[in-house]
């Protein structure tokens, strides 16, 4: 892919809110912190648009209440195209952590997502998604 360059002008305030972004995500120079911007907003559309994108759920929840786990994998198999794989984790004797990796559009994925992390006994969840562009 061939790199082009042009210029942009910024006034002051907001030339020091983008070397402040540059400081805080470590970026190497400003142009990369411009693409991870541009990137950014890119994403937003898709799940917007409603296109086909990628993501994970991850799930914190106590095993012991409710069978989670079973009503999870309830879940993913009645969404089993949108589901790529899943991996489980015993974070200590009460605690696991969920990840589940899907690919679909972008309203599926948040539909599937709300149901999940809407199950009673989830301690956190978040859905994460990413333009397949």
């Amino acid at each position: 892919m061939a790199i082009k360059r042009f210029g942009v002008s910024l006034d002051e305030q907001i030339l020091r809110s983008l070397d402040s972004l540059v400081e805080k995500h470590q970026f190497p120079n400003r142009s990369q912190a411009i693409r991870y911007l541009i990137k950014e907003h890119m994403i937003e559309d898709n799940w917007q648009e409603n296109r086909k994108v990628a993501g994970t759920v991850t799930l914190l929840y106590d095993h012991h209440k409710n069978d989670l786990s079973g009503q999870s994998n309830d879940i993913q198999h009645k969404h089993h195209h949108l589901v790529l794989s899943m991996q489980h984790v015993h974070l200590d004797h009460n605690n696991c952590l969920e990840t589940i990796v899907l690919k679909g559009k972008a309203e599926e994925l948040t539909e599937l997502s709300d149901q999940l992390i809407g199950l009673k006994g989830v301690k956190h969840g978040k859905l994460v998604m990413t333009s397949l562009d």
